[in-house]
């Protein structure tokens, strides 16, 4: 099989290539997951990442907001000295303050998913990468994204951690076009399911 020349030969990471990066997500949670993890990885690689995100999961009740918002001190503590996670007190502290600032967009747009989905007019950008050297860091959208989000309360949302989410839940296809996942995708989207 072709893929981007990003992916290593860890099955974990082939699997996460080959059927999450870049699929059409839409579920509120999963946003949200997808939205802390990238944060989570600033100055480290997503493959460290995912390495550790069942034990974020679980450290993290698995993402539901409603529960984090609850996180208190002594939660905080046990967070830190989690080895399965990455034990930064800014990082933590921003799943926090990210929940509180997510709850509050799904009570104005209705979900998170129409707010995040409106940068690309509900549907996912189709790019047409020859290489991986072509694929930028941020864009225009990744940029206005980023600015929203912390106007709204967001941490670790900066253009290229807000581009690399945008790329992982689909909202751009940048599989390059050499990948046997950019067709997938590209026809899965054409037709509409958003699924592969």
């Amino acid at each position: 099989m072709n893929r981007c020349g990003w992916v290593n030969q860890d099955p974990l990471y082939i699997d996460y290539h080959d059927h999450e990066w870049g699929v059409p997500v839409y579920d509120d949670r999963q946003l949200f997951e997808y939205l802390n993890l990238e944060g989570a990885q600033a100055g480290l690689s997503w493959y460290t990442i995912l390495k550790k995100r069942a034990n974020y999961r679980k450290a993290f009740d698995n993402f539901e907001a409603e529960k984090i918002v609850d996180y208190n001190d002594r939660k905080i503590d046990e967070l830190l000295n989690n080895e399965g996670i990455v034990r930064n007190k800014l990082k933590i502290r921003a799943v926090i303050t990210n929940a509180k600032a997510f709850l509050n967009v799904v009570e104005e747009f209705g979900s998170f998913s129409a707010y995040i989905w409106s940068f690309v007019d509900g549907k996912p950008i189709q790019n047409h990468f020859k290489d991986l050297s072509e694929v930028p860091a941020t864009t225009e959208i990744s940029d206005r994204l980023s600015k929203d989000l912390k106007k709204r309360g967001f941490k670790f949302v900066g253009s290229t951690i807000c581009y690399a989410f945008m790329q992982a839940v689909g909202m751009v296809n940048d599989h390059v076009m050499k990948c046997d996942c950019y067709k997938k995708i590209t026809h899965e989207t054409q037709k509409g399911t958003g699924e592969i």
